[in-house]
């Protein structure tokens, strides 16, 4: 049997470094390459020139490594993707004194040997075109809420009192009464008119921008049913765009336990000795977390069947939050199986892929 070579690649913005080990982690070639289409032909060409059988590992392959994942995948290459937290591990235990990019790339490829399931690049793991739309939409109500909150602030010195007339800035009209309270203002405080102005014409712009994408969003999600998803209660086009920007693919999870702690809603086992308890997840994907929890809430205020549940567990002896917690694991299961349901609908299932719903 042939020696596997692992190639480890620490992928930065400007540079590209590389290492190649044997199966008992012995370096036997390197390379640092820049990252402009040349330099990652270059790369390429290092690579196929490497003894089969190879896999590649990538830290950062959904980000500044990007680029290059889609050249060795369309290449015929395998790549896997390292999290940088198992790098830093890496290199805490390792005899290596300090850090350079030469010495993550070999870490990342000794990470790869020793880990048997890291995630596996497709194209579906790199179409990022969903999570970059709902991205791009949360940071424009982030930064309405941050002019909202000046403009509040520029009207209780310009008009006290004008939440009465205004009312809370969040639509059309609140902003139409509010623009005219500044032009009143305009002779008696030219700076806070002025100012104010400005904050009202960049908030209709913001929701203009806004609705834009959510139109995009909606577009996106019709392009490829989801209907098994859309059904569940508490599951709007927004909370689903942010499930499937965030998972990618839901057959990349080989069970929803697997789904459920990538999403940080699975309880994390603390037991010791006679002691059996598990604790808070507090890492995992935590917009993921937050679209479950956003579910979790709007079933708890008005869904009988959530209603129950919780109930239910709260009968157990648990408090109200770990009760939310439950659902939210449970919410998981459903999630995941959803999106299994819509995949197998719609598209025959991949060689080589299997998941199993639980």
């Amino acid at each position: 049997m042939r020696d596997v070579i692992t190639v480890g690649i620490d992928a930065h913005s400007q540079v590209h470094a590389a290492a190649a080990v044997d199966s008992r982690g012995r370096v036997v070639a390197q390379l640092e390459t820049g990252t402009d289409r040349s330099e990652l032909g270059r790369m390429l060409t290092w690579v196929q020139a490497l003894p089969v059988p190879r896999e590649i590992a990538v830290e950062g392959a959904k980000g500044f490594g990007r680029p290059l994942t889609l050249l060795l995948l369309a290449a015929g290459e395998e790549v896997v993707d390292v999290p940088t937290h198992l790098t830093a591990h890496g290199r805490r235990t390792s005899r290596r004194r300090g850090k350079d990019d030469e010495g993550d790339a070999i870490i990342i490829a000794r990470v790869a040997i020793r880990e048997d399931t890291l995630p596996r690049m497709d194209a579906a793991h790199l179409n990022t075109d969903m999570k970059l739309l709902v991205d791009a939409r949360d940071q424009l109500v982030q930064e309405q809420i941050r002019v909202r909150n000046r403009l509040h602030a520029l009207l209780i010195g310009l008009c006290p009192g004008h939440r009465a007339v205004t009312g809370a800035l969040t639509s059309k009209a609140a902003l139409q009464r509010a623009r005219v309270l500044a032009m009143k203002e305009r002779a008696s405080d030219p700076v806070r008119a002025h100012l104010a102005l400005v904050a009202i014409r960049r908030l209709t712009a913001l929701g203009k921008e806004t609705a834009e994408l959510g139109v995009l969003i909606a577009t996106h999600l019709r392009q490829e049913s989801h209907e098994h998803l859309l059904a569940i209660p508490g599951v709007g086009q927004l909370t689903a765009a942010k499930i499937l920007g965030e998972t990618h693919d839901a057959r990349h999870f080989p069970s929803a336990a697997a789904f459920a702690a990538h999403a940080g809603s699975a309880p994390i086992p603390a037991s010791s000795g006679n002691t059996t308890r598990h604790r808070l997840a507090r890492g995992g994907n935590r917009q993921l977390n937050r679209a479950l929890y956003t579910i979790a809430r709007s079933q708890a205020r008005w869904h009988p069947d959530a209603r129950t549940y919780l109930a239910r567990k709260r009968a157990e002896g648990k408090s109200a939050a770990e009760a939310r917690r439950c659902l939210k694991r449970h919410l998981a299961a459903v999630v995941y199986r959803a999106m299994l349901r819509d995949l197998q609908a719609h598209e025959p299932p991949r060689p080589g892929t299997t998941a199993a719903a639980a």
